[in-house]
């Protein structure tokens, strides 16, 4: 773990630079967050809301889908990529959510990972964004960003989610998921991060002021 002795300030500028960062995925209730996600793997959350929008106007919980087939489902979600694979994944998590959770979400992470196709990213965005508890979910942006700015040396998701659980307070996690999501998406990019414009600059270990931008990816 790499103990950051600049972390209370990066917190404090990016709260700053987004004070109203949340999950870009449109959802009105806990199953849509669940399908939502599942849906983002490798697929941007713009694409995922345009499929959604048309989806959950067909089915409004997990028995709606329950008595589908993966090759019926495939059919509403083809534009988003690995199509038949989720599908299968999502008509599975829901026959188990019927059948094992009373068509309810589980605020339990694992009970979240028991489900077929959600891994432990997909798990803690819906423990942090639908039942407000302490997670960390690790996917590109914040795998890139906490090893750039000197968060984390770990190798591995979820080497990094540990550091970031030590060294962040467990009330601000759901924020600084979202302020990293933010900035990655917005400044720190993976190729082509736009240093001279960051707010962080002179808080962050990759960022050489006379030589430019140092990776450590």
């Amino acid at each position: 773990m790499v103990v950051h002795n600049n972390i209370g300030k990066i917190l404090a500028v990016l709260s700053r630079l987004y004070p109203d960062a949340r999950t870009e995925l449109v959802f009105r209730n806990n199953f849509e967050l669940l399908i939502a996600v599942m849906l983002s793997a490798q697929c941007t959350d713009r694409q995922v809301n345009k499929i959604t929008a048309k989806l959950f106007k067909k089915y409004h919980n997990p028995d709606d889908i329950a008595v589908l087939t993966p090759d019926e489902l495939a059919q509403d979600i083809r534009e988003c990529g690995l199509y038949r694979n989720k599908s299968k994944n999502i008509v599975n998590t829901c026959r188990m959510l019927v059948e094992r959770y009373g068509s309810e979400i589980p605020a339990d992470m694992d009970e979240l990972l028991s489900l077929p196709g959600v891994g432990r990213k997909s798990a803690s965005v819906v423990l942090i964004v639908a039942f407000g508890k302490p997670a960390m979910p690790v996917d590109t942006h914040v795998f890139r960003l906490a090893r750039r700015l000197g968060l984390s040396r770990g190798k591995t998701p979820e080497a990094v989610e540990k550091d970031l659980l030590a060294i962040i307070p467990p009330d601000q996690l759901g924020h600084v998921h979202h302020w990293i999501i933010y900035h990655g998406r917005r400044v720190c990019s993976a190729r082509k991060p736009r240093c001279k414009e960051c707010a962080l600059q002179n808080l962050c270990p990759s960022r050489q002021p006379q030589d430019g931008f140092r990776s450590e990816d």
